[in-house]
């Protein structure tokens, strides 16, 4: 395996956790995000050089506090608590956290004072996300202010004679001003790190380190045809080769056309699947279902049953390999204190009794850099291209009742949305589009006779990593076309609406 410098990053929950490895994967910085609870000794075995420890939605002051083992705090690498870390890092060291109040959240403007290490460059005035209720009130000893808000509030800390850094506000944040600069001061100023994070260095180290593991055992993977799980089944299959089953299930969710085409491609890039044709089993279960968390569980213990039922047939199969990323991690709330948005059923779905062991490779990964590893290891622009969708598939944009004609109704209006996008050369530069078909029915007029149909809804996204989203502004004249030819051309529609909601506050899917 490559040996990178790491930073660790212990997270107590905070949901912007994975967007201080963002910053510091943008960085080439390799990072290693630890649970709140990990002990000294297993952080140890990182060799950090340095240690960032994330905020929180807790009250340090609570009696069931999240904490952290002490011990870590010397090892003698440089560490930085931002906002619920800074008030543990102080509470840990002897100093006091109290009430603040009235809490500050939003924008605050922040001004430096004296000479400080990490904050090296920043102008002495700027505004900074802050988000907490409590602050320190009375530093630990050694410990010196290096910057306070208008009212008074200790800002940031420092001790660099132990190498101990605080931070009340988020620097990883984008409404943060030099919130980059700031953690750039801290990992490569401070921490002494050079940058030698390469995704291409990643793959070789991985294919070693999968082929190391694995051995002469047997793989199997459910490919589904995305992006995720297509870049694992090429990846692992540069380890185990022929080694490597796939199966594909056609749950019948797809979008028009897919299924073919996906076996078309996997073919092509030589991976050996079996595909395996569920869809009327996934209708039957879903009849009359309507609440969206059931149908995503329904789907994610139909998937692993169909899934168990052809795995046992492979003999010798002792691996699982799913394509889970980080994002999938996260809003499945998996690591401790972390709130649940919405299941994965890719993530800790995998019943016990299968008794395989468990291979995800992209685990810790976002999705810019899967597909720019899809690229290093060779695969086609149209796999790498393709859009984001949801394990559930249509099920979660088809709201209410699902049914084949729903379905159907839906598959027709979702491709004439996406062929008009690639013909006005928008496609290829949207992160996601796609339908959604409402249960909502509107009275409409085509010709001289009165409808009375369902509306779908045009949803289309720009985002990096999944986590936060901006919808796309369309041109008028594609929107046009675009509502005409569906209400024309698709039997069951009379009305259609645009979805102008970001991420937060709605989710980039409507269930």
């Amino acid at each position: 395996m490559i040996n990178n410098e790491n930073i660790l990053i212990i997270n107590c929950g905070s949901q912007f956790t994975q967007l201080i490895a963002r910053r510091l994967r943008e960085m080439k910085i390799h990072s290693v995000i630890l649970n709140w609870d990990v002990d000294c000794a297993k952080a140890a075995s990182f060799s950090p050089l340095g240690i960032i420890i994330s905020g929180g939605p807790d009250s340090v002051n609570d009696p069931d506090a999240i904490t952290i083992d002490p011990a870590i705090l010397k090892l003698g690498c440089p560490v930085l608590g931002i906002c619920y870390g800074m008030q543990l890092l102080s509470k840990l060291t002897g100093g006091v956290v109290s009430s603040g109040g009235k809490p500050e959240y939003g924008a605050t403007s922040i001004n430096i004072k004296g000479a400080s290490r990490l904050l090296k460059g920043i102008p002495e005035s700027m505004n900074v996300l802050m988000s907490h209720g409590d602050n320190v009130s009375q530093l630990p000893a050694g410990f010196l202010p290096t910057s306070s808000t208008s009212g008074g509030v200790v800002a940031s800390i420092e001790d660099s004679s132990r190498k101990l850094y605080g931070l009340q506000f988020h620097p990883e944040v984008a409404a943060t001003e030099h919130g980059t600069e700031i953690l750039r001061n801290f990992v490569f100023g401070i921490c002494g790190c050079s940058g030698d994070w390469d995704l291409a260095d990643w793959v070789d180290g991985t294919v070693a380190g999968i082929r190391e593991s694995v051995g002469n055992d047997r793989v199997v993977c459910g490919l589904s045809g995305g992006v995720d799980s297509s870049v694992s089944a090429v990846l692992v299959n540069r380890a185990v080769g022929e080694n490597l089953q796939c199966v594909f299930v056609n749950h019948g969710l797809m979008r028009k056309n897919e299924p073919e085409q996906v076996m078309s491609q996997y073919k092509a890039l030589g991976l050996n699947v079996k595909y395996v044709d569920a869809s009327e089993r996934f209708l039957a279960e879903l009849a009359g279902v309507t609440d969206p968390e059931r149908k995503r569980k329904i789907i994610g213990k139909l998937f692993i049953d169909v899934f168990e039922e052809e795995a046992g047939k492979i003999d010798g199969a002792k691996w699982l390999l799913q394509g889970t990323i980080y994002p999938d991690v996260i809003e499945s709330g998996t690591k401790k204190g972390s709130a649940v948005i919405k299941s994965h059923h890719n993530v800790g779905g995998l019943p016990e009794h299968m008794n395989l062991k468990l291979l995800e490779p992209l685990r810790d990964l976002f999705k810019d850099e899967v597909r720019a590893l899809g690229r290093i290891i060779g695969m086609p622009e149209e796999i790498i291209n393709r859009q984001p969708f949801p394990g559930p598939g249509l099920a979660v944009r088809c709201l209410g009742e699902i049914t084949k004609q729903r379905l159907d109704t839906l598959r027709e209006a979702d491709a004439i949305f996406r062929e008009e996008l690639k013909n006005a050369g928008l496609y290829a530069g949207i992160w996601q589009s796609f339908c959604v078909l409402l249960p909502v029915k509107s009275v409409g007029v085509m010709g001289d006779s009165r409808t009375y149909n369902e509306a779908v809804v045009l949803r289309a996204i720009h985002s990096q990593d999944a986590m936060t989203a901006e919808w796309v502004r369309i041109d008028y004249d594609v929107l046009d076309r675009t509502a005409k030819r569906i209400c024309n051309e698709v039997k069951g529609i009379n009305r259609v609406v645009m979805d102008v909601t970001s991420k937060p506050p709605a989710t980039i899917e409507w269930e």
